[in-house]
Formats: C-alpha cells, structure tokens, sequence
C-alpha cells in the first residue's frame, strides 16, 4: 500500500465530483498500473490498428465476494476479457477499465484491485488505454464494480461456433467448478477455499501456443467455460451446430474436494462458472496432439477429451454414465449461482 493510498483512506463521494480529490484519485490509479496504463489523459484513445480484422467485446464484473483468496474482482475482469478475445483467435491487445466504487471502500482495497488487474495485464501483454471512475453512495454498489472493454486483432483464420462438425472431439483445458466452489466456500463459511482455488487465469498464451503448434484448421472452435459453466456453453454449441453432443460423465475433470462440497451445496459440477477453463471442439485426427499442446502449458495440465458431436440431428446434449446409458443435460432456466463473475 502506497503512502498516498493511506492519506486517502476511504473512497468519498468528492473523488467523483471531476475536482481535486477526482485528480488525487485518477493519479493514484495511473501510479499503480504502471506501465500497462498507456493512456494520455484525452477524451478517447487513440491506437494503432495494423490488421485488417479486429476482435472486440465487453464485459461487467459484480464478484461476489469482490476480494477472495487467490484473486480479486480485478484479476477477473482482466482474465475474463482477454479469454474472450483469444478464443476466437485474436491476440488480445487493448482493454478499457471502469469503474464503480462505492463510498467507504478502503483505498487499499482499491490499491489491491488495480495491482491485480497491472500483475495479470502483464501476463497477458494487454495494455490499459483508457478508463473511467464513478462513485456512488453507501449501499449502491457491493464496495466495486468493474467494466472491461478489449480488442484483438486476427493473425489467423478466426473461430467460430459454426465451423463445428460431426465427428468434432469436445476437450476440457482442465478442471471445472473450482472457482465457483472457492467463492462460494468464503461466502457461506465452509472451509474449502484453502483446498479449492479459484482457476482464474488468463489463457491467451496457453491458446496462443496450442494454435501455433497445432497449425490452422485443426482447432475448429474454442469458448471459455464462464457463467453458466460447462453445459451452457455445449447447449449453445448443440443448437449451432444442429448436432447431439454426447459427454462422459466419468471423463469430466472434477477435483475431489469440488465434488464434495458440489454435492454438499446441491450444485451440479457442469453448471459451475470457472474463470481459467476452455472447452475446445477438434478434429478427430488432431485430439493428440492438442491434448500434448494443452498439457505442455500450467494452464492445461489437466486437458481431457469429454465427450464428441455425433452425427444425430437433434441438438441435444447427453450425458452417458458409467453404466452406458444417456441421459439429457437440461440447461438452467434461471441463476443457480449468481455474482460469481
């Protein structure tokens, strides 16, 4: 914590009005993201764009709890937002930060989130370009909330849901329900999170890596496993496609510990959100290779295939138990686990 953060001591109605203690508080931001913060103080930002293609998407982050024991809501929005640019193929480049905050939220706190969001900008090679701050009054906001804008740019053929095919293997980048087990074990007090943490990761480089080594057309399609966890996404990948997708329930990569406390809450694994997983769909011929690919890299290790897009047309999603028999994986009608992302 800086010493400029502890004169400031809590976020005051004032660090919105656009005076002194707005400048005080935008230079204190600017100080603590260092060098990923390249803006120049204008009303927009102005970047150099060198291909012909751009990937761009936008995201809002209301963690509950915001601060938890690997992570941070910061470490998420960052995360989160280069995940979606590089599973579509785009190297992540550019991402905007807003932010909500809340009177009475500690400037350390504060400190913490913007150390989180430089430490993972880095590890993504992302920059920060522009921003915005708000406060709000006690009780309009839970303490933070962030708003992340990002662009990528294609230096490859991009992928899409609809270049999935029959035949298509379906591969997990590794365990799945930790982060929601890790959350949800500090806000209810059940004593997991020291043995379940949350899987936040950014996993650009992991993919990155995996595309270069595999080479194009291999990897037909690529979403990160978030809210709505594992089924949503092959819900969305069925109606796509048109095609039954079919897993195994005995191939699915649940930690021991997340499956005790899944059971104990009522939860089901597959619907759990996950900040650091990815659910790849490939080629047959190239299973492999993408699983050496993916378990070369700490964000793969635990990379298994799950399952396959049949050739039924009828988009559905199966899970086949240990005794062979299918059964239908229904997509939640409401939120099951709200605010873990």
């Amino acid at each position: 914590m800086t010493s400029q953060a502890t004169d400031l001591g809590v976020v005051e109605l004032d660090h919105g009005s656009g005076a002194q203690l707005s400048h005080e508080l935008i230079s204190l931001i600017v100080e603590t993201l260092g060098d990923v913060y390249i803006g120049e103080m204008e009303d927009s930002a102005m970047l150099p764009i060198s291909s012909g293609q751009i990937a761009m998407t936008t995201d809002s982050f209301v963690v509950d709890p915001p601060f938890f024991g690997n992570g941070d809501i910061g470490k998420i929005a960052v995360c989160g937002t280069v995940n979606d640019l590089a599973v579509v193929g785009a190297r992540p480049l550019y991402l905007t930060l807003g932010m909500i905050l809340e009177t009475g939220l500690p400037i350390a706190r504060l400190v913490q989130v913007l150390t989180s969001i430089r430490e993972t900008a880095r590890e993504a090679g992302v920059k920060i370009v522009c921003g915005d701050t708000k406060v709000v009054r006690k009780g309009e906001a839970d303490q933070i909330y962030l708003n992340t804008a990002g662009v990528g740019v294609f230096e490859r053929t991009p992928m899409r849901m609809r270049d999935v095919r029959p035949g298509d293997r379906v591969i997990l980048s590794g365990p799945i329900g930790n982060h929601t087990v890790h959350l949800l074990s500090i806000r209810e007090g059940l004593g997991f999170e020291q043995r379940v943490l949350s899987d936040c990761a950014p996993l650009n480089g992991m993919l990155d890596e995996l595309l270069a080594t595999v080479g194009e057309g291999r990897v037909h399609s690529v979403r990160d496993v978030t809210r709505g966890g594992l089924a949503a996404v092959l819900h969305e990948y069925a109606a796509s496609s048109g095609h039954t997708i079919r897993i195994e329930r005995e191939a699915l990569p649940i930690q021991f510990e997340t499956a005790m406390a899944t059971d104990m809450l009522g939860v089901n694994a597959i619907h759990a959100a996950n900040e650091g997983c990815v659910c790849l769909f490939v080629a047959p011929q190239a299973e492999q290779e993408v699983l050496a690919a993916l378990r070369a890299h700490r964000y793969g290790t635990g990379a298994v295939v799950i399952g396959e897009v049949t050739e039924a047309a009828e988009p559905l999603v199966l899970m086949r138990g240990a005794d062979g028999r299918d059964a239908v994986v229904d997509e939640l009608q409401g939120a099951e686990l709200p605010r873990l992302c």
